[in-house]
């Protein structure tokens, strides 16, 4: 017997109306699909991994994941437009960080997430 099959046809109206009273509205689930396909980049995580560390410039995290400048560049521009990390001018450098706490918790509850073994 398949276990996703209601015994019936029987509709629990009442947690039904109680569950759409508290649904979040179509434009913020699309939001936050959007911002989750952010972090459904490796390449992404490990930036944002770099970052709940230190503020760092572009040449730092491109020698830390191995990877050339242009592709940290790229990747960091897709960060900087979901507003999970922002900049600092120093001189010449341009120091990134993660905008808020928010973005460390987000990327720790998905590490934590991914190492449980059980439902």
């Amino acid at each position: 017997m398949d276990e996703h099959i209601c015994g019936g046809n029987t509709v629990h109206q009442d947690i039904v109306d109680r569950v759409s009273a508290s649904m979040p509205d179509g434009t913020a689930l699309n939001n936050a699909a959007e911002l989750l396909k952010v972090f459904g980049d490796p390449t992404r995580l490990g930036i944002i991994a770099a970052l709940c560390r230190s503020e760092m410039c572009v040449c730092d995290i491109a020698r830390l994941l191995g990877m050339t400048q242009s592709a940290i560049s790229h990747q960091l521009r897709v960060l900087k437009q979901a507003r999970l990390v922002t900049t600092r001018r120093e001189g010449k450098t341009i120091f990134y960080s993660l905008c808020d706490e928010h973005v460390e918790r987000i990327f720790d509850c998905a590490l934590d997430h991914a190492a449980e073994r059980t439902c």
